[in-house]
């Protein structure tokens, strides 16, 4: 009795709700209906959240003024971009032609457009086209070429700027090695134009792999596309300024906790993120200063909080709010990218980025992790309680990371562009490319050549972070120019001192002598193999990565060099402790001469030095590869010339790398120069022009670098109780003194 009332409860349940969506509906219906006789619009249940009219606890449209219609839907978003980029899938192993660079000499080799007669060339791309014409990719023959940059100025696509180049496309499509862009690069830095700024550059992108700045993480093709970051056209080519970190920065925190001075929009896209920021002002810790005062017709938008921005955007200098603030806030400007990320960067400012969607610059390769905090435009007032909660640590670790991306990828547009190449070099030859660790640690990734090697451990940077030493041994290499003609020449003695050390693996002698070298019964014996290896009369031959060197360890000699084999013993004790580092012995210095304008050259005994000669030095072999690879031809062709410098040149490499000086150690008083054995070459040093040629070479390298990477230093190290008023007997470097 009672399951047949459950069963009739519920039929007549059912029955109601029928009722009520059936005579519902056909209410509803007649309301249209009528509605629509009258001209009347249909009554909304529930306001859209397009109405703002019907939502007055919200920012209204003086707020936000973000123009609404039908091109700021996402969906004709995405129509306008898939039209502009057909090719949105591509991908390397898809769009790219990989016969090229297997066809090419040196594998990789890049191709520059000539550019045509009147062509209208930006300054930031000159720059642009210049770093690849100087790099050690470039090739003039097309033949050759695994990549193509167009001549073409691609950076700014924007058709109100009057850097705009029109009728690209048409061009492009002329060139016959265009191919719809595959194997080709094309640099951008602003795209879109008034008032939405879309991604459409104008021209049919095809197949080319983009390198362009603001790029959003929705149109970026993974694994193909290089973001980049949007630099100004003052952005110098070469050299570029130190980040602002000093080593004793100690607090990490600065004045300031969060700063950010900038332009408000009034109207049109990214104005929401902007005019947001007053909200988190406060004039004490937290300084953010918008201005309205730009553009011809500022003062016809103006909005009611404009004179009282502008009047306290005047109180606080922008760079010494940099200075002094440990974060800096990064929103997104008309475009994704901004010109604070940069700034931010170099002044150690960690920046809080408010830019959704933003692919940030060289993100395939860098932990932006370990840098920068992402914020969420949406949740700007959580930003304050975000940075104080990071502790001082981190703000320190994170601080430092900045000043190493800055200056290893960022400080100049060189940089840049050659971080541009090396990903896409990894990308074609992924066998032999770098790791993370290689790219986000010093000294950075355009200083490790992965040529050489793909293990960390064969890196002199690298011991520290994997718990290693260097290996025990070292391999002499001495520079011999002299013919042998007598038992007594400096080099047969040097041969019994340096043979005698325990740690001495082999001897390699680089023979750049005008008569051939002598037969293997001629040299004395010695207890290590000795090699005799012909240096074609060329002088940056005794830096070349000989295969035979299988130690970590270069002893680098001239064959006139004198030294005790304790000498040898100590320095080598020395540089195992600072393996990146030259260690040695004769000491040089550079100076800026303010009368002639050009940096100087001196050797004189001082207190202060920043060369350590190679003449007797010691260093790890991968510089000999990349003195070989990295450094331009040009340069080594100026060494082989003069038959001088490249010692210079060795130093200006390594301190290049390491921003680090020279390690100079304990050397006997009375060591001097020997002269010349009757019937051989006059030594280089006693050549009146020899002097004149290294002043010359030091300002050549210098300009090649576009700054100057020697490093002055003080330091110098002794054997324990060297000079002390001890006895002999209890020093372990006994001979250093005694002689």
């Amino acid at each position: 009795m009672q399951a047949r009332k459950k069963y009739v409860l519920l039929a007549l349940c059912a029955c109601c709700w029928l009722l009520l969506f059936y005579w519902g509906g056909v209410q509803s219906r007649l309301l249209r209906l009528l509605s629509h006789q009258r001209g009347e619009d249909p009554p909304r249940p529930w306001p859209e959240w397009v109405d703002r009219a019907l939502l007055p606890g919200y920012a209204g449209l003086e707020e936000l003024q973000t123009p609404a219609g039908p091109g700021d839907s996402p969906r004709q978003r995405r129509q306008t971009w898939a039209s502009i980029y057909r090719d949105s899938r591509c991908r390397m192993d898809t769009c790219f032609d990989f016969t090229r660079c297997q066809n090419a000499r040196d594998g990789f080799r890049v191709y520059v457009y000539p550019p045509e007669r009147g062509e209208r060339v930006s300054e930031s791309y000159r720059k642009i086209l210049a770093s690849v014409t100087e790099s050690r990719y470039y090739t003039a023959d097309p033949r050759e070429a695994c990549l193509f940059v167009l001549g073409i100025d691609t950076l700014d696509r924007d058709q109100l700027s009057s850097q705009f180049v029109p009728n690209v496309d048409e061009r492009i499509r002329g060139y016959p090695l265009w191919n719809d862009g595959r194997n080709h690069l094309v640099f951008n830095l602003y795209s879109g134009t008034w008032p939405n700024y879309t991604e459409d550059l104008g021209f049919r992108v095809g197949q080319a792999i983009l390198a362009k700045a603001s790029l959003n993480s929705e149109h970026f093709r993974p694994g193909f596309d290089v973001s980049i970051p949007l630099f100004s056209r003052d952005h110098p080519q070469k050299g570029g300024e130190r980040g602002w970190l000093l080593r004793n920065s100690v607090p990490p925190r600065r004045k300031y906790l969060l700063m950010f001075k900038g332009k408000r929009y009034l109207t049109g896209i990214g104005s929401d993120t902007r005019n947001a920021l007053h909200h988190i002002h406060n004039g004490k810790d937290i300084v953010s200063l918008t201005t309205c005062r730009h553009g011809k017709d500022w003062e016809k938008h103006k909005d009611a909080r404009c004179d009282h921005d502008n009047q306290e955007y005047e109180r606080f200098d922008y760079q010494e709010l940099l200075h002094n603030s440990t974060f800096c806030l990064v929103p997104r400007g008309r475009r994704l990218g901004s010109f604070r990320f940069l700034e931010s960067l170099q002044a150690a400012c960690i920046p809080v980025l408010l830019s959704n969607g933003w692919e940030l610059p060289f993100s395939e390769v860098i932990q932006w992790n370990q840098a920068v905090i992402e914020g969420d435009e949406r949740l700007l007032l959580q930003v304050p309680s975000t940075v104080r909660a990071v502790v001082i640590e981190r703000v320190l670790a994170m601080r430092q990371r900045t000043q190493m991306l800055w200056e290893a990828y960022f400080s100049t547009v060189d940089k840049i562009v050659l971080t541009t190449l090396e990903i896409i070099k990894d990308r074609v030859f992924s066998h032999i490319s770098r790791n993370k660790l290689m790219w986000n640690s010093l000294p950075g990734g355009l200083l490790v050549l992965p040529e050489y090697s793909t293990h960390l451990a064969h890196y002199p940077f690298y011991y520290l972070n994997l718990g290693l030493s260097p290996g025990q041994e070292f391999t002499a290499v001495i520079h011999a120019t002299s013919p042998l003609v007598s038992q007594s020449q400096p080099i047969m003695k040097l041969l019994q001192v340096v043979s005698r050390s325990k740690y001495c693996s082999q001897i390699i002698i680089i023979w750049n002598s005008e008569k051939p070298p002598p037969h293997r019964s001629k040299w004395p014996p010695m207890p290590v193999p000795l090699i005799v290896t012909d240096g074609r009369k060329k002088t940056t031959s005794r830096f070349l990565p000989q295969a035979a060197i299988e130690t970590e360890a270069v002893l680098s000699l001239d064959e006139d060099t004198v030294l005790l084999t304790s000498e040898v013993n100590f320095a080598f004790h020395v540089w195992r402790s600072f393996p990146e580092r030259i260690v040695g012995y004769p000491p040089r210095s550079h100076f800026w001469d303010p009368v002639k304008q050009i940096w100087g050259y001196t050797s004189k005994w001082t207190n202060e030095y920043s060369i350590v000669l190679t003449g007797a030095a010691f260093y790890h072999r991968y510089y000999n590869h990349l003195f070989s690879h990295y450094l331009p031809h040009s340069l080594r062709a100026l060494v082989d010339r003069t038959s001088n410098c490249e010692d210079i040149l060795m130093n200006f490499l390594v301190s290049s790398v390491t921003h680090l000086p020279p390690i100079k150690v304990a050397q006997r008083k009375q060591y001097k120069e020997l002269p010349s054995p009757q019937g051989t070459k006059m030594a280089p040093w006693a050549n009146p022009e020899h002097f004149t040629q290294r002043q010359e070479c030091v300002n050549t390298f210098a300009s090649w670098f576009g700054y100057m990477p020697l490093v002055h230093s003080q330091f110098r190290l002794d054997p324990v109780l060297f000079k002390d008023h001890v006895s002999v007997l209890r020093k372990k470097y006994k001979d250093l003194e005694r002689a």
